[in-house]
């Protein structure tokens, strides 16, 4: 009885103790602002209204990649939805964490549990864009479609939007030193209406579109632009027209933007959002310790009882 509380003891309180894996940006993925070369995709998170600064960094990787792969292989930590997992994004980098109010229409105080689909007044939107190339809202989910080699993904906060109002990254989707013509790659449609199907094929070579070719827009980040259809999440709002092998903004009217060196550690954000302490793994081993010795004195005292 004794070895059989000790050694309960001493595996609880080895959980409790061991050391929790630090999560902020991931400076062992990716590196910091833009990729310097066509091989690669510049990732772009704009927190918006959310506040905070701007992130740019690169995931370098060279074969072919989802938009999913690329927003983890360039160093971002991200959170999907209970209901949809990873095919729906709801928090980049802890945001909106679960204890933030969100003021979204109709409810100032709402507060984002990634259990559903979040709502079409709150919701990071998803971008992508050829080198020198307009934003363009993304026409498939996250794991629905391929990054463009040498091209750009990008995330911006979504508050309480319109379609015409739905905010585009503040930062010009143009590699330094690459000033031309805009370049995008086509895109296949995922074969099927599953969230997870990837497009059949694709490329991520950069490719110039058809003459008056015009891409349409449609639904949300990770999700479907129709509701209703093999159980997907409905979606926002369709935001307004744009990419379709436009040009680029003027690099120069970027926001301020960082690599995310100082990004707080979200594990440690986590914790102390949930009032949890550096002290609360001794507590609860120390804790785990005295009941596992209370209950063997309880039965020692009991076996001499029955032997007396």
């Amino acid at each position: 009885m004794r070895r059989i509380f000790a050694g309960a003891a001493v595996a609880v309180l080895t959980a409790a103790l061991a050391p929790g894996v630090a999560h902020a940006v991931d400076q062992g993925k990716g590196h910091p602002g833009f990729c310097t070369d066509g091989a690669g995709v510049t990732v772009v998170l704009d927190f918006q209204q959310l506040g905070g600064t701007t992130i740019v960094r690169c995931d370098p990787q060279t074969g072919r990649g989802t938009g999913l792969d690329a927003l983890k292989n360039a160093g971002f930590q991200v959170a999907g939805v209970q209901r949809w997992g990873e095919a729906f994004i709801c928090r980049i980098e802890n945001r909106p964490s679960a204890v933030e109010e969100i003021p979204v229409k109709g409810n100032e105080h709402y507060k984002e549990t990634c259990v559903d689909t979040p709502p079409a007044a709150g919701y990071w939107s998803y971008w992508h864009a050829g080198n020198n190339c307009a934003w363009e809202y993304s026409q498939w989910g996250v794991k629905n479609r391929d990054f463009t080699a040498g091209g750009f993904e990008g995330w911006s906060f979504s508050l309480n939007a319109t379609a015409d109002s739905n905010p585009v990254p503040r930062i010009a989707a143009v590699r330094p030193g690459t000033a031309g013509p805009c370049v995008t790659a086509a895109e296949p449609a995922p074969t099927s209406d599953d969230i997870n199907e990837k497009q059949p094929g694709a490329t991520t070579a950069p490719a110039a579109p058809p003459s008056g070719t015009q891409a349409t827009t449609a639904g949300p980040p990770g999700q479907p632009d129709q509701p209703g259809t093999s159980g997907r999440p409905p979606p926002p709002p369709k935001p307004r027209p744009g990419g379709g092998g436009q040009q680029a903004a003027d690099p120069a009217g970027n926001v301020a933007f960082t690599g995310g060196e100082q990004a707080a550690d979200v594990d440690q954000a986590i914790k102390e959002q949930a009032g949890a302490s550096d002290y609360a793994p001794w507590v609860a081993g120390a804790a785990v310790v005295l009941l596992a010795a209370a209950a063997w004195f309880t039965a020692r005292r009991r076996k001499r009882a029955r032997d007396s």
